[in-house]
């Protein structure tokens, strides 16, 4: 039984400002079928409203109750820790922690995709703290992302192990693989994970972490940051991979009639 469906954003439905082919009418055909959806991004680099902008611009209209993002889920987990963020994340994504409490006891240093901000001094910073006491949050352990001109590029995820490897401390990841993340998604549905399908591009995180998480499926799809491959590379292995979200959805569809 299929009773609700995650999707990953980058990669499965847009390629930087460019819609994949199919990817507005396979929402609408999900849509359609009743099944509710929830997007689940590891994307750090933008604010939670301006990716909706996006993908309103894409002609991708998501409510924002569907959108889960790992800044979200450090705001949350900030506030239930009652500490205070040390922030190592790309500058557009710095507004959406101006809420937190920068007077909380303690202090955690959030690591995210800080792109041209992950400068020795700014990673020498962080590492001081960590030393000194403080805990290192991820917002995303990925290892890369499919850059504006088509290539892979280093993503947050080498960044974090290399503060780990300095520090000696277990950075807590708050985006996917988390099942704490994937598991608040399904949630807001009221849906179990044993009735889930994940749809993603990245084998280890999207589809991996999914499975991992409990889902019932995890479909990889050779779109976004896909390798020939890949569906080989991590364990536990998609369910099935397909071409693209629209043979995606046609999968759905089918495992739930």
């Amino acid at each position: 039984m299929i009773s609700g469906v995650l999707l990953d954003l980058a990669g499965v439905l847009y390629d930087g400002e460019t819609p994949i082919p199919g990817g507005s009418e396979a929402i609408a055909r999900l849509r359609q079928t009743g099944l509710p959806l929830r997007f689940v991004s590891n994307t750090t680099r933008n604010r939670k409203q301006n990716i909706l902008g996006q993908l309103a611009r894409l002609g991708l209209p998501v409510r924002g109750d569907e959108l889960f993002t790992p800044a979200q889920a450090a705001r949350n987990w900030l506030g239930k820790n009652h500490r205070s963020a040390h922030l190592l994340v790309h500058p557009d994504l710095a507004a959406d922690f101006l809420a937190a409490d920068e007077n909380a006891a303690g202090k955690v240093v959030i690591v995210g995709d800080a792109g041209e901000a992950f400068t020795y001094f700014a990673l020498n910073e962080a590492f001081r703290l960590l030393v000194e006491g403080a805990d290192l949050l991820a917002l995303a352990p990925n290892r890369t992302f499919r850059d504006a001109d088509g290539k892979l590029s280093l993503d947050a995820g080498a960044f974090v192990t290399a503060l780990e490897f300095a520090s000696q401390k277990q950075a807590v990841v708050l985006g996917k693989p988390s099942p704490a993340f994937f598991q608040l998604a399904l949630d807001s549905m009221n849906c179990a994970a044993a009735e889930a399908v994940m749809v993603g591009d990245d084998a280890e995180t999207d589809v991996a972490g999914a499975l991992q998480a409990g889902c019932a499926h995890a479909l990889l799809v050779r779109t976004g940051k896909y390798r020939p491959g890949d569906e080989g590379r991590y364990s536990p292995a998609p369910t099935a991979t397909v071409d693209d979200i629209a043979a995606a959805v046609d999968w759905i569809i089918a495992a739930r009639s």
